[in-house]
């Protein structure tokens, strides 16, 4: 992750990509691949999941959109810091780079859904 975006998707996009590559890298072990299938759901679903967000029926659909990609942000988050505690990578800075993008989404959609969620 070289360069900072603002563009939202391309940024979920790239989060995406970046969590296939490292799933890909992880051992080819019981934990290894419990925490690639696990990862792999989580870290790659907030981008589909922004897709429905923008094609939302009504704001309170919208914000149903944003709290599930937001539930799977957290959720890759805690898999992203168990595979750097283990640990089940040797690059520890590239698990780092990866965390902290998933903390800028987290608070992104946090902050999103606030947004949205106020009263017009």
């Amino acid at each position: 992750m070289a360069q900072r975006q603002y563009d939202l998707e391309e940024r979920l996009l790239d989060f995406a990509v970046e969590n296939i590559q490292l799933t890909e890298a992880l051992p080819n072990t019981r934990a290894g691949n419990h925490v690639a299938g696990q990862l792999l759901r989580s870290g790659t679903s907030p981008y589909p999941n922004h897709g429905e967000a923008q094609a939302a029926q009504s704001p309170k659909d919208f914000v149903h959109e944003l709290r599930v990609a937001l539930k799977e942000l957290r959720e890759s988050h805690r898999w992203l810091k168990l595979v750097q505690r283990v640990p089940l990578l040797e690059s520890p800075a590239r698990i780092a780079e990866i965390i902290g993008e998933c903390d800028e989404l987290i608070r992104i959609f946090v902050a999103s859904i606030r947004t949205a969620g106020k009263p017009r």
